[in-house]
């Protein structure tokens, strides 16, 4: 079983900053079938901050210093798109340029494109700077004319099942008076 070997191969560790607690496969994309090979063992901390859930703690990567020597190259490559993504901090572009990837290894790591982003990950937040999550209840702060409707938004309306619009983190769809529409998330509070 792929975890076992995960296991075994990092001595119950993440192979990325070394945490013994909440350890999980993370399947180095693109991948198709994972194995040995494409896939790493790494915790939930590191795992949430590769996959763009949660910000980036740029103090967190430090020890990618050590982990970018391993052995097993899909942990190098994980390395080497974390600290591209960091490249702002001096010590994360110290220890690129000393990484070393033979051609394959860098064509393989490049082609997410996670090298082109920089640390930041933007979320859906509300007026109030606080993270909107699909399912979510909000509260309208604002009386809202809606657009080509005769649909009035009122201050307090509260608008329950959010959807996030995905390519707009500015914007949540939701219902209100029975009809789907697009809300600012300047103009809302979560309920």
């Amino acid at each position: 079983m792929l975890i076992d070997e995960l296991k075994s191969r990092s001595e119950n560790t993440c192979e990325l900053c070394g945490s013994t607690e909440n350890l999980e496969i993370y399947e180095v994309p693109p991948t198709s079938t994972p194995n040995l090979d494409n896939s790493i063992l790494c915790c939930s901390v590191c795992k949430a901050q590769i996959e763009k859930t949660e910000q980036i703690q740029p103090d967190h990567w430090k020890v990618l210093g050590d982990s970018m020597w391993s052995p097993n190259l899909p942990v190098q490559i994980v390395a080497w798109r974390m600290l591209s993504r960091l490249r702002n901090e001096a010590w994360a572009s110290d220890y690129l340029d000393i990484l070393y990837l033979d051609d394959e290894a860098l064509a393989w790591a490049k082609k997410t494109g996670d090298h082109e982003a920089d640390a930041t990950v933007e979320f859906h937040q509300d007026s109030n700077g606080t993270r909107l999550f699909e399912g979510d209840t909000v509260v309208l702060i604002k009386t809202l004319d809606v657009k080509g409707s005769s649909i009035s938004a009122k201050l307090g309306t509260v608008v329950k099942n959010i959807r996030l619009v995905h390519d707009n983190t500015e914007q949540i769809e939701g219902k209100v008076e029975g009809q789907t529409i697009v809300i600012l998330t300047k103009y809302l509070r979560k309920g």
